[in-house]
């Protein structure tokens, strides 16, 4: 029988994967982002186990809003990245210092 403890768990080993793939990884822009949707995964995950073991729906409606939020900001992101590419011809972040201000 699964518990709300197990899915916490694994919430947590995921949102904790998530962020030590962006400290880790500070080259390649696919992978940040990436580790950007397994950090909302991770989150949606703990809102479905809460609203499930609680008895109340709001926190699954919420997911839906959170994965509308994360697919605007997954297209925006890759068509951003798709320009830069064509532009630049590097995904590597170190190499894009010069769009500072």
């Amino acid at each position: 029988m699964l518990t709300l403890e197990h899915f916490l768990t694994l919430g947590a080993l995921l949102f904790v994967l998530s962020v030590a793939g962006i400290f880790l990884n500070r080259k390649n822009v696919i992978i940040l982002l990436m580790c950007i949707e397994l950090m909302l995964l991770a989150v949606n995950m703990n809102f479905v186990a809460f609203s499930r073991f609680l008895g109340n729906l709001d926190g699954q409606v919420f997911v839906f809003f959170i994965l509308t939020v994360a697919a605007a900001e997954a297209a925006i992101g890759l068509a951003i990245l798709v320009v830069l590419f064509r532009n630049r011809q590097t995904i590597n972040v170190a190499e894009l210092d010069e769009l500072k201000g």
